[in-house]
């Protein structure tokens, strides 16, 4: 079924969203980006705000210079909205590349990369007028053989140092959109939110009751996992990084339709002090705003096998290390 106010190609919102990600990457159509992002989208990303499509295209040359096979493959789009007020899709992306040119990511490694993207877009007659964006910039940098708080340093003292250097995503840089929708009330969605939130109060007894014991697991860094272990080793040393840290959802949205199993999207924040040992280190004392994404999938192998009892079968968590480590560096690195 065509979707109102788009064009008739697109069988559905997902064909739409899936559909124009290969058009504009693998299939070199940059410039269509005139037409499917808006004049002044704003564009978030744990590494900064974009304004304008012209932005995007200049950036999208750029990484299609240096990973000239890139590929992405759409593993799912979760969605919310409707043609009137817009349309939200949470798409996940598996994305590859080879480093073969010299770039952003320095002089070309040769090595190559695969890791999850996570992208909000709001659309609406055919066009993306709002995007918050998530790339696995630290699995991207660990398979080129760096490591992810040394490039941060070192992207610092290439862009001038820490008074002068691009910015990364905090709230006090944000544009507003025109995007005003919170998702959806769908009960997935509202299942993996108490999850979440009893995560981030450090109810770490969720996890073996919340979770499948089969639960497989893609978290930033490029980690694949298994099982319980991999989520409290995951969940854990985010919290313990940022222990007094504000956890705020911003937008969530549930699904039970298509032939896919139940599943859930939210996108989230981490506002404080990064004081505690965890996944960045000995604590610093510095100002950090963590920009997280995750998504969900559930399954009936607990209990009775009803939806009282559907656990999560399989996750997908990102944040940006790279973006993380730069604001803790720009406060507390040795610059002189």
């Amino acid at each position: 079924m065509a979707v109102d106010g788009f064009s008739q190609k697109w069988k559905d919102f997902p064909d739409y969203i899936i559909g124009i990600t290969k058009e504009i990457w693998e299939d070199r159509g940059v410039g269509t980006l005139h037409h499917y992002y808006s004049e002044d989208i704003p564009v978030r990303s744990p590494m900064g705000v974009q304004r304008g499509n012209q932005q995007v295209i200049a950036s999208t040359m750029a990484t299609i210079h240096e990973f000239p096979d890139r590929e992405l493959f759409g593993e799912d789009v979760i969605w919310s909205g409707d043609a009137e007020g817009g349309f939200l899709s949470s798409h996940r992306i598996i994305s590859t590349g080879t480093h073969l040119e010299d770039g952003a990511f320095g002089v070309a490694t040769g090595e190559r990369f695969t890791v999850r993207v996570l992208a909000d877009c709001a659309a609406k007659n055919d066009t993306i007028f709002d995007e918050w964006l998530i790339r696995d910039y630290g699995g991207i940098v660990r398979q080129l053989g760096m490591d992810p708080e040394t490039f941060a340093y070192d992207l610092i003292e290439q862009e001038g140092g820490p008074e002068n250097c691009s910015k990364p995503f905090t709230p006090a840089i944000d544009i507003e959109g025109d995007y005003k929708g919170t998702g959806n009330d769908n009960a997935w969605g509202q299942r993996y939110a108490d999850t979440l939130t009893q995560i981030m109060n450090k109810d770490f007894n969720v996890v073996p009751s919340h979770y499948d014991r089969a639960v497989l697991t893609e978290y930033a860094g490029g980690v694949s996992g298994l099982s319980h272990r991999s989520v409290n080793e995951f969940w854990v040393a985010l919290r313990s990084a940022f222990p007094n840290a504000e956890f705020k959802i911003h937008h969530q949205i549930g699904m039970d339709s298509d032939v896919l199993p139940p599943r859930a999207a939210l996108r989230w924040s981490l506002d404080g002090k990064h004081e505690g040992h965890g996944a960045f280190g000995a604590p610093t004392g510095a100002d950090v705003h963590v920009m997280g994404m995750c998504h969900a999938e559930y399954g009936p192998f607990v209990g009775n096998g009803s939806d009282a009892d559907a656990s999560i079968r399989r996750e997908c968590a990102l944040y940006d290390e790279v973006a993380i480590w730069k604001q803790i560096l720009m406060q507390t690195g040795d610059f002189s």
